[in-house]
């Protein structure tokens, strides 16, 4: 049951986070992408700091210069700048598409970064998946989109942000956590901001957007937080992949994209080479444990 509560929350989030991207993407078109990309920030900080103080933790603990702590501010900046300009710039299936290879980079970095044993079949997987997210982006083809590198740079920023969490003092609680990570959006949508000159306007349609990306974003954080909490993570994470799902049905219905045959195919690399690392590793801890049990 554990895992069945944990699989659905998996697919909840998703689902809030799919929506997320949608709202941010709209938003965008009304409004400067740096100026959205603030207000998120804010919004996000606020409820998490409010969620924060109802457990009676500090906002501001000790543990926040803490150098994991550093490096998921940096890893969280360039994932959330260059996944958002990615989805305002090209569509959001492309986009979520290549997003499905974090949990290829984490494996990968967890290997190199951690001392993790990798295998060569989940070496293969991951080669696998770099394979699709080239199909997608296409460099030197017909069909490149220049914009596209800006979701393969934000997905190796979030597998940093996801390797640094994992390295975070665990006195930090997910709340604090989440006020921290939506906190240094505020200075760099800001920053993105000046950077492109627009000037600051507000849009009715695009703030009601906005917030609704905001609601959104907290819902998926914390269907994450309960999804990753209840259920075996192995049989749990693989559920991620239903992203992809939901960013296609988005992006077709809403924004009316219509992702060629290459686009579908990689996205499809990406999601079994992922899975068939996630099961093999569920694998690997279920042979681990009857080995201990045995002895």
């Amino acid at each position: 049951m554990d895992n069945t509560r944990g699989s659905l929350f998996m697919i909840l989030a998703m689902a809030a986070f799919a929506v997320e991207d949608m709202f941010i993407k709209a938003a965008s078109v009304n409004m400067p992408t740096g100026l959205v990309l603030a207000l998120f920030g804010l919004g996000g900080t606020l409820l998490f700091m409010l969620l924060t103080k109802q457990r009676g933790e500090q906002i501001i603990h000790p543990a926040l210069l803490s150098k994991p702590i550093l490096l998921r501010a940096v890893s969280e900046i360039t994932g959330r700048l260059f996944y958002t300009l990615a989805i305002t710039l090209t569509p959001l299936s492309s986009a979520s598409a290549i997003l499905q290879a974090t949990p290829l980079v984490v494996v990968m970095g967890a290997a190199l970064l951690f001392g993790e044993r990798v295998g060569l079949k989940r070496w293969l997987a991951i080669l696998v998946g770099f394979v699709g997210v080239l199909m997608i982006i296409r460099p030197g083809l017909e069909g490149f989109t220049p914009a596209s590198i800006f979701a393969v740079i934000g997905t190796l920023g979030f597998a940093g942000r996801d390797l640094a969490t994992r390295a975070a003092p665990p006195v930090l609680s997910n709340m604090q956590l989440g006020v921290y990570g939506f906190f240094v959006l505020i200075p760099t949508g800001f920053a993105l901001l000046i950077y492109s000159g627009e000037a600051i306007s507000f849009d009715p349609g695009a703030s009601v957007q906005i917030l609704g990306s905001i609601i959104f974003g907290v819902i998926a954080y914390n269907a994450l937080t309960i999804a990753m909490r209840t259920g075996d993570v192995s049989v749990v994470t693989p559920f991620r992949y239903t992203r992809l799902i939901f960013a296609l049905i988005l992006g077709i219905f809403v924004f009316g994209e219509r992702p060629d045959l290459m686009t579908l195919m990689g996205g499809l690399l990406i999601v079994v080479s992922g899975g068939s690392t996630l099961l093999r590793n569920r694998r690997a801890i279920r042979s681990a444990a009857l080995a201990k049990k045995a002895h």
